[in-house]
């Protein structure tokens, strides 16, 4: 068995060092290797850490055995989620946050990341799964929550995707960002609750919020993400 295919595989079964199964290498060796034991056997034989010689097999030593059911039992859940529909995989994953004390991360990232008909087709899945709204069940959720409004307007959007965007509305609203940051007086709880902050970004199309943000940065002399950044205390950053 070559060197390097002896390489690729104790990469993929790296575990016992802290750093899990590395998936795609352990697919491609499988992959590759599936119908040739002999190579797995050179494998086994060449990673004597793990495997014993024991009589005619080189036997798995239970401690390697259980850390492979426990990553395994990680990778079956990839799996899972690789092989569902990607509407279905973001209102399964939005569902699992909101109703177990999850940060809301997820469904922000889901909400942001999303083009506008993936999120119209996430929140037509969770409504069928669920037999409630994303919307709904963010507001319900959330409700005791600062972000609750921004949060429930960033689920709800459906956001032009084109390239056009208004340099003078831009210009304008990244003042009225700077007039929100101002009256916030620090608070984060007020930046978010603000009427004008939550339509802007909940409504505004991903070019135009990149206009924004560069004349806000032009007109006040900051990142808008480093002002928002220095007003989260360090013990609340990790809950939103």
């Amino acid at each position: 068995m070559a060197a390097d295919e002896i390489q690729h595989l104790t990469r993929a079964f790296s575990g016992l060092g802290g750093l899990g199964v590395d998936e795609s290498a352990m697919v491609s060796a499988l992959g590759k290797w599936r119908k040739q034991p002999e190579k797995l056997s050179g494998f086994r034989k060449s990673f004597n850490g793990f495997f014993k010689e024991h009589g005619v097999i080189e036997r798995c030593e239970e401690e390697y055995m259980l850390h492979l059911a426990a990553e395994f039992s990680r990778f079956k859940n990839l799996m899972v989620l690789w092989a569902m529909h990607p509407w279905e995989r973001d209102a399964r994953m939005a569902h699992h946050v909101l109703h177990q004390a999850h940060p809301a991360a997820i469904v922000v990232e889901i909400a942001c990341t999303r083009p506008a008909e993936e999120l119209l087709g996430a929140r037509k899945a969770y409504q069928a799964l669920f037999h409630h709204s994303l919307e709904e069940d963010v507001a319900y959720h959330a409700r005791d929550k600062p972000y609750c409004s921004l949060l429930v307007g960033l689920v709800s959007a459906y956001r032009y995707e084109g390239p056009r965007v208004n340099e003078e509305v831009a210009r304008a609203e990244a003042k009225a960002l700077g007039a929100a940051v101002k009256s916030a007086a620090g608070a984060t709880a007020k930046l978010v609750e603000n009427d004008e902050v939550v339509r802007i970004l909940s409504t505004r199309s991903k070019p135009h919020l990149v206009e924004t943000f560069k004349y806000y940065k032009e007109i006040h002399g900051r990142h808008i993400e480093e002002v928002i950044t220095s007003m989260i205390p360090i013990h609340q950053a990790a809950t939103i």
